[in-house]
């Protein structure tokens, strides 16, 4: 099984929001300050939301608008 978070940049905080909506009702919504901060708080929510054994295998992460990383 694997569940998809859509990702947006957060302007307020400068980090990412992390949404899935569950087809059941209810969902996830996290957030984190830098990408590895992310999806260390989506693996934690998904374990907290899913009952023993039902977690998905899985997470997609879709970000709504591709991070550019500035190198110069």
């Amino acid at each position: 099984m694997e569940i998809t978070f859509r990702v947006e940049h957060c302007a307020a905080t400068g980090g990412f929001v992390a949404r899935w909506d569950d087809p059941r009702s209810g969902g996830i919504t996290t957030q984190g300050d830098s990408l590895a901060d992310l999806q260390s708080m989506v693996a934690d929510a998904v374990s907290g939301y899913f009952d023993k054994g039902q977690a998905p295998t899985r997470v997609r992460l879709h970000f709504v608008q591709d991070p550019v990383i500035a190198v110069a």
